[in-house]
């Protein structure tokens, strides 16, 4: 559906290099990645809202990188929603109806069907001014579906809301994408979104495309050091690898596997490591002793920092972990983790 050969863009100081991307047709794929990666400038040369320097975009089987955005045949949501504020809710959902060649009777079907679908009937006549964060997002989506595009690129749709309103959208896109067969592109930086919304995704960082894959390649099998801590690793580690074994610092840790690289890098996820008050008797190959250097609360979870021979771990338990274990801050505890659990890379 989408096929980005060697894509470059200059805007201002700021760069894309060399993007190469495939979409495959009424997928759910996202852009991750922080703030000022690229991820936005990536989505509007999609659109046709940035000039491209060099490199081809494809839609369909349209090479679309030279087009005015009207030809590309996609509908862009933003993360402010971008309403006209002197229009209502049912004037802005319809607007794009204007610019686009269709059968009134079918597209007013469809209008029908999103207000149902989205629960705007009671707002059809409110103007943008006296609606919710929520319902501006919803009112916003559905005149991106409006138009009956083929794609829908979502600038980070969730990131202004509360928590409420963004599981509910959230519910929704997901949805929307089963009962429309639409391709949605959405752009984030949060990978929890990621993981409820999208079947692939790239990461991006300093304008280029770090990784790209199935959402569990990943998660589970981070490329590099930037990858690995976006996606909440937390312990990464340089290490040299001699055998089934990897040396970081002091500490001897078996892989349960042979490493064919001399030298890289180690990735243990912090809800993977085990805490014990006692070296645990189990199929762990991995055990060492540690002192507690601090306690995260981070709500549901509690984030705990230990020291084992001037390496620093960290892993996460809950509160009734925290406190059967009774851990306080320099208190002696064991870190456990199974060989399958480390990542190299």
């Amino acid at each position: 559906m989408i096929k980005i050969n060697n894509l470059s863009v200059s805007l201002g100081s700021f760069n894309l290099y060399d993007i190469d991307l495939e979409i495959e047709e009424n997928s759910f794929f996202v852009l991750m990645g922080p703030t000022g990666a690229g991820k936005t400038v990536l989505l509007e040369a999609i659109a046709g809202l940035t000039p491209v320097r060099s490199g081809s975009i494809f839609i369909g089987n349209r090479d679309v990188t030279k087009l005015p955005p009207e030809k590309h045949g996609v509908s862009i949501m933003y993360q402010d929603n971008s309403l006209f504020p002197h229009l209502n809710v049912m004037e802005n959902i319809s607007y794009g109806l204007k610019y686009h060649k269709t059968d009134k009777n079918k597209s007013n079907k469809r209008i029908d069907g999103l207000i149902e679908q989205l629960g705007l009937s009671s707002l059809l006549n409110r103007l943008p001014l006296n609606l919710s964060g929520g319902e501006l997002q919803r009112v916003s989506l559905a005149r991106a579906l409006a138009v009956e595009p083929k794609i829908v690129l979502l600038d980070e749709p969730l990131s202004a809301l509360d928590p409420n309103f963004r599981y509910e959208l959230r519910q929704m896109l997901k949805d929307l994408h089963k009962s429309t067969g639409v391709t949605f592109l959405m752009v984030t930086h949060d990978f929890g979104e990621a993981i409820s919304l999208a079947e692939k995704a790239a990461i991006m960082n300093g304008g280029r495309i770090v990784q790209t894959g199935t959402i569990d390649e990943i998660f589970q099998k981070p490329c590099c050091n930037f990858a690995a801590d976006f996606v909440g690793m937390r312990n990464i580690f340089p290490a040299e690898f001699h055998g089934t074994k990897a040396k970081t610092g002091k500490l001897q840790i078996d892989m349960g596997r042979t490493i064919d690289d001399t030298s890289g890098h180690i990735a243990i996820r912090p809800e993977d490591i085990v805490l014990s008050g006692e070296k645990l008797q189990s199929s762990m190959r991995n055990s060492f002793q540690g002192k507690v250097l601090s306690i995260i609360d981070l709500g549901f979870f509690y984030e705990i920092d230990i020291d084992v021979n001037d390496i620093l771990f960290r892993s996460l338990i809950s509160k009734g972990s925290l406190y059967e274990l009774k851990i306080k801050e320099n208190s002696e505890l064991f870190i456990s983790f199974k060989a399958s659990a480390i990542h190299n890379f």
